[in-house]
């Protein structure tokens, strides 16, 4: 397993808020008997949570060769053999001996559905899911809200950062989207606009690339504009990146913009652009401008 892959586990593993709720929701979706399927099985956290909460069999279906070996030595060394059959292969294609009860996923990126979670679970659940079956999460939902930084980040490039001038550097910068994990709380500008609302195991998901329109509702400078996401997991189960949380493995994703001062009742314009073919969140485009509130 190499470092990368290595350290993404020791984050998402070190994620205790996410493997409460997770353990929540599963505790709530799974009942005694059920044939569960874990979509991106990773280390098997979440087919061994199934597996406390009553689970029969658990199938984890991974797509990398290397994690998916190192599952099954997991597997074996927690004697799971019987209840846990580790699978390396494409979960759409996979074919299973029997419906599953319960299809659970973690295949959450920074702004939610740019690794094709919502893609992805729906072709299981076609193929695999039983009727009456549940998904876990059941909801994602991706947002966009204009900020303004705490002096970090984009923020940084002002015109008075430690005595000096450094706002140069926002003329050379790439206008793509930058990944951020905040040390101090931005302030919101503007209310959080969904641009994607995903029911996971249905056919109908998509991000919208139709413009939103984020109305400004406090004064100050408007720095850039973020996509998070929040999963509702299950009934009273949420996780969000934003706000975040001690330990959080997720960022969200920013997409700066010159810094402009606006006042309540200016009007983002904020349009997603996706590239044929890219599922990777720093190749997607953000088209924006500003409406400004007529003076009275």
């Amino acid at each position: 397993m190499d470092t990368r892959t290595l350290v993404m586990h020791q984050a998402m593993l070190g994620d205790r808020t996410r493997l409460r709720a997770y353990d929540d929701a599963l505790a709530w979706a799974v009942r005694p008997g059920d044939v569960v399927i874990d979509v991106g099985a990773g280390l098997l956290v979440l087919g061994m949570l199934a597996l406390k909460h009553g689970a029969s069999h658990v199938y984890a279906i991974e797509g990398d060769p290397v994690t998916a070996a190192v599952a099954a030595s997991i597997a074996e060394d927690n004697g799971l053999s019987g209840k846990l059959t580790v699978i390396h292969g494409d979960a759409r294609t996979v074919d299973l001996p029997h419906k599953a009860d319960v299809i659970v996923s973690e295949l959450m990126g920074n702004i939610g559905p740019e690794e094709e979670m919502p893609e992805i679970i729906a072709a299981v659940a076609k193929r695999a899911l039983a009727p009456g079956g549940r998904v876990v999460p059941q909801r994602l939902t991706t947002t966009l809200t204009a900020i303004e930084f705490d002096d970090e980040g984009w923020g940084v490039w002002s015109g008075d950062s430690l005595g000096y001038r450094l706002d140069a550097v926002q003329q050379y910068v790439e206008p793509a989207a930058h990944l951020h994990f905040f040390q101090r709380l931005p302030t919101r500008l503007s209310a959080a606009v969904p641009i994607g609302d995903s029911v996971l195991g249905s056919t109908e998901n998509a991000v919208s690339t139709t413009a939103r329109k984020l109305r400004i509702t406090r004064p100050g400078t408007l720095h850039a504009v973020m996509g998070s996401f929040t999963a509702t997991l299950a009934p009273g189960v949420t996780l969000s990146n934003f706000p975040s949380y001690p330990g959080c493995n997720w960022g969200v994703w920013i997409w700066p913009v010159r810094h402009t001062p606006v006042v309540d009742g200016d009007v983002l314009q904020a349009k997603v652009v996706l590239p044929e073919g890219v599922r990777v969140a720093t190749d997607w485009q953000l088209e924006c401008g500003i409406s400004r509130r007529e003076s009275s």
